[in-house]
């Protein structure tokens, strides 16, 4: 019997329908999404250069991390949360230096009043941190370029990131720890997806000085020999969380005060990841995103395309489809279940871009169409 392969096209404004709160539009308007592999790797790196219109200092990126790095369940809006810390029963005193003898009291390596510096104490400070030791950086990050940007820079409780030094990533479970005699970190549970794709973001935006393999211990991927498949997994098993969300969308606008204007693409979808790469399927944020294109035992035509809002399907075997039509707001416009059919004729849809989706069995394709 002969398969044929029916390609997944996109348009950007659909995309909004599973972003889960992160914008596809404007930032992707015009992406091709057919990409698959280094071609998409390439193209996505573009992308997050090009937009990157507003380079941040080392000191501006602090300014920023008070914004970014805010508890998204603190409605008071003033503790920032610190990358690879963990609820314990140690309890820090902020005294503010603007109003002495006030003071709020919070758990240990987890969060942090947004304005403890250093003159708060040791215990009590966060600190501008790389989530990976500038050292391991080729050459070395430094505080400008990679050094300071902010999809990489987290706050950071000082002795935890002192306890991490410049280890280099290794898998294990439970809460940060440094692991094998001290010489490799493994970032924490709640963390390690939140490192994979800053991993991911900077090897595309800073390709020679960020190279995976440099910062972690893992396999090199066959197609892509400096990216390893410890981020793949860790992006995989670790989700996206509102937090990193909060941190995408307010970077990638550049109208903000320290808003750099490009986003973290692997955050909007870690299955980016899976298209270029491969490894442990990651989250698929947008529905209509296929890894592959499906294959579907029945030779599809749709005719016209573009069409006057009458078009027909027909199908090389008889079989049970459903056949779904969707407008670019992502509301369903036409659903039906045709039982033993090799043609189906749909009529009067308005004028626009949709997309058509045939389903048969488990599979499913998915192909735009334009009504004139």
């Amino acid at each position: 019997m002969k398969k044929i392969y029916l390609s997944l096209i996109l348009t950007s404004s659909f995309l909004g329908l599973a972003q889960n709160g992160s914008p596809a539009t404007p930032y992707y308007d015009g992406f091709d999404w057919n990409l698959r592999g280094m071609n998409l790797k390439n193209e996505l790196a573009n992308k997050i250069t090009s937009t990157h219109t507003k380079i941040l200092t080392y000191a501006q990126a602090e300014n920023a991390i008070k914004i970014v790095d805010l508890d998204p369940n603190d409605a008071t809006n003033t503790n920032v949360l610190l990358v690879y810390g963990f609820n314990n029963t140690d309890v820090c005193v902020y005294i503010s230096e603007s109003n002495f003898g006030t003071s709020t009291t919070y758990k240990d390596h987890r969060r942090r009043h947004k304005e403890a510096d250093v003159s708060s104490g040791p215990q009590c400070a966060w600190n501008r941190e790389h989530v990976y030791a500038q050292s391991l950086g080729d050459p070395d990050l430094g505080q400008v370029g990679a050094g300071a940007d902010v999809h990489h820079l987290r706050a950071s409780d000082v002795d935890r990131n002192a306890d991490r030094g410049s280890e280099k990533f290794i898998d294990g479970t439970g809460n940060s720890t440094s692991i094998v005699n001290n010489v490799s970190w493994y970032p924490g549970d709640e963390w390690k997806g939140d490192v994979a794709r800053m991993m991911m973001y900077l090897y595309l935006r800073y390709p020679t000085q960020c190279k995976p393999i440099n910062v972690g211990f893992g396999n090199s991927i066959t197609i892509d020999p400096d990216m390893i498949d410890l981020f793949l997994k860790w992006n995989a098993e670790d989700p996206v969380s509102q937090y990193e969300d909060n941190r995408n969308t307010y970077l990638g606008n550049s109208s903000n005060a320290y808003g750099q204007g490009n986003r973290n693409p692997f955050i909007d979808n870690p299955y980016l990841a899976t298209l270029i790469w491969g490894g442990t399927t990651a989250q698929n944020r947008w529905s209509f995103l296929s890894n592959e294109d499906f294959e579907l035992e029945a030779n599809s035509t749709i005719s016209p395309n573009p069409s006057n809002g009458n078009f027909n399907i027909d199908f090389k075997e008889f079989g049970n489809y459903k056949v779904e039509i969707f407008s670019t707001l992502g509301q369903k416009v036409y659903s039906a279940q045709e039982n033993s059919k090799k043609h189906i004729k749909i009529n009067n849809i308005q004028k626009g871009i949709y997309l058509l989706k045939i389903s048969k069995d488990s599979q499913s394709i998915v192909e735009k169409i334009v009504i004139n």
